[in-house]
């Protein structure tokens, strides 16, 4: 791993000068490196996570990277290191791959690059005076090089990455805010704040925004691996360019914005963040989870990944026990709580969509210590309105706006009986209500996932039976969140963990988290109530 600060190359692309964003090549034999570990302070993976580079992998995944240079990973991808704890100079801006994920890059604003793993360092601008920070980077093919783009379109080229223009010394309408690279390599795109796209190179010209008027501002952009581009608003608007359109966030209300767009490997689909690191996925890209819900700064930047498939970011550890208890195990009751010791504690908020509040709620929590997570069990109903925009296009208005307004219902009760609200939510979907009307009850429950998510929230989740899912809410609506699977007929819930997706291909397509599962412990009375716990696994 190899921290790269302050260092000039002492050659430039034809005397360019770097003001007018010309290109430098960096002499690599000039520059000093300091080589050290640097572990993030807000990562959160495993210490065997960095094993998994020696692992086989394969699936698309992806890293994200706070302004700290924390880098989160996810779906299995490697973790080589971060600055996260250590004192940078100018806070990181973006982050991009090495070649088969054997590594990757970080860049500062001024240009600092950080290499860790198999990403060879081959220079920086972090010691000389620039005209306008640099807000992005690419790599390579071969990875023998990377090109610095900054906010005023100066390109800086190190290693073998060649000079193909820049925008430097010339007039913008907005500034510079990303680039992305062409397939092979052979040139590179830029694009401005009003969606501006500038090509040079073998980089194709396929179509911006430039003059349009946005309602936010763009962020980032990303290469469709089989040709064009995508990039997105701070509001989660996409804008496909000779690539194909899987779906955006524009219509859905954000409480943060959105940060970073990237595609998945095969171009079928991309994933964005927020600066808080809620991901969301979009086509055929797999979700494989989101940064913790506290962080310590905020996530500016993602990068695609090749990873084993595991996931990351779960509330409790994989292979540990627990329970999920309701108004129906309130102290008093014949059940009252469940007995200590477990780590997994699932504390239903409401029974019932916009319904009374769990009169135990507090005192559930409170049992659940550091294992809380929150659920809140859906019913159905319908609204004349709600703030998610969204659900104009739904399928069934109403539901989706009951949904949303379910969500910010529940939490506000929750927030109103002091418990912690910075957990991860479920949505119960399992009701009779929710039968026989397939298109509403699906728009019921991304309604209520947006509204959860507009609440600031990076993990929610979906509950429910996998045989009874797809006859809720149909075979196509798969959202790309954590599932729990109530799996009652399996006494071994590790096995579920492993084989439910290929049994249930209909199920949510986020990673399977947690499994409820039948144990001795849970039984039903005659009249159909729980007379126990419902016990619980993390996979």
């Amino acid at each position: 791993m190899t921290h790269v600060r302050g260092h000039i190359p002492n050659h430039t692309r034809d005397g360019a000068v770097r003001g007018l964003g010309r290109c430098f090549v960096a002499a690599v034999a000039s520059l000093i490196c300091l080589a050290g570990s640097f572990v993030a302070a807000v990562a959160a993976p495993e210490p065997s996570q960095a094993a998994d580079a020696q692992v086989a992998s394969t699936v698309s995944a992806y890293w994200l990277v706070a302004s700290d240079g924390g880098i989160f990973s996810f779906g299995g991808a490697p973790f080589y290191g971060s600055t996260g704890g250590i004192q940078l100079n100018k806070p990181i801006v973006g982050m991009t791959a090495g070649p088969n994920s054997q590594g990757y890059w970080l860049v500062a604003a001024d240009g600092g690059i950080f290499s860790f793993g198999d990403a060879g360092f081959h220079g920086s601008t972090g010691g000389i005076q620039l005209n306008a920070p640099v807000v992005g980077m690419a790599a390579t093919h071969d990875g023998g090089g990377y090109w610095l783009v900054a906010a005023d379109g100066g390109i800086f080229c190190f290693g073998d990455a060649p000079f193909y223009g820049s925008m430097g010394g010339k007039p913008l309408n907005q500034p510079i805010v990303g680039m992305a690279a062409t397939p092979d390599g052979g040139g590179y795109w830029l694009v401005a704040a009003d969606g501006g796209v500038f090509s040079f190179g073998d980089a194709h010209f396929y179509g911006s925004t430039g003059g349009i008027h946005l309602n936010k501002p763009i962020v980032g952009m990303t290469a469709d691996p089989n040709g064009g581009y995508w990039f997105t608003a701070s509001d989660g608007g996409v804008f496909a360019f000779g690539a194909p359109f899987y779906g955006s966030l524009g219509n859905v209300p954000q409480s943060r914005p959105i940060v970073a767009i990237t595609s998945d490997a095969s171009g079928a689909g991309y994933w964005f963040t927020n600066n808080n690191g809620a991901v969301t996925a979009y086509g055929d890209a797999t979700y494989w989870g989101s940064a913790p819900q506290v962080i310590n700064r905020p996530v500016v930047g993602m990068a695609e990944a090749t990873g084993s498939g595991s996931f990351a970011g779960s509330a409790f550890p994989s292979g540990s026990y627990g329970y999920d208890i309701s108004n129906y195990q309130c102290p008093g009751t014949p059940n009252g709580l469940p007995p200590q010791p477990h780590t997994i504690g699932i504390v239903q908020v409401v029974g019932a969509s916009k319904g009374a509040v769990n009169r135990c709620l507090a005192t559930e929590a409170t049992w659940a210590g550091a294992g809380l997570n929150l659920y809140i069990y859906l019913t159905n109903g319908v609204d004349a309105q709600s703030g998610d925009g969204a659900c104009q296009s739904s399928g069934s208005q109403p539901a989706c706006n009951f949904g949303f307004n379910t969500a910010l219902d529940a939490f506000a009760k929750a927030q109103a009986a002091g418990v912690d609200t910075s957990v991860a939510w479920w949505l119960d979907v399992e009701d009779s209500s929710l039968d026989n009307q397939q298109t509403a009850s699906a728009a019921l429950v991304q309604g209520a996932i947006d509204g959860l998510h507009y609440e600031g929230l990076n993990n929610v989740g979906i509950y429910a039976s996998p045989g009874l899912w797809g006859g809720i809410v149909g075979s196509s609506y798969r959202p790309g969140v954590p599932y729990w699977a109530a799996d009652w007929a399996q006494q071994n819930p590790a096995t579920t963990c492993s084989t439910l997706q290929s049994k249930y291909p209909d199920i949510p397509s986020g990673p399977i988290q947690i499994v409820q599962y039948s144990s001795p412990s849970y039984a039903f009375s005659a009249g159909g109530m729980s007379t126990a716990y419902d016990d619980d696994y993390a996979c």
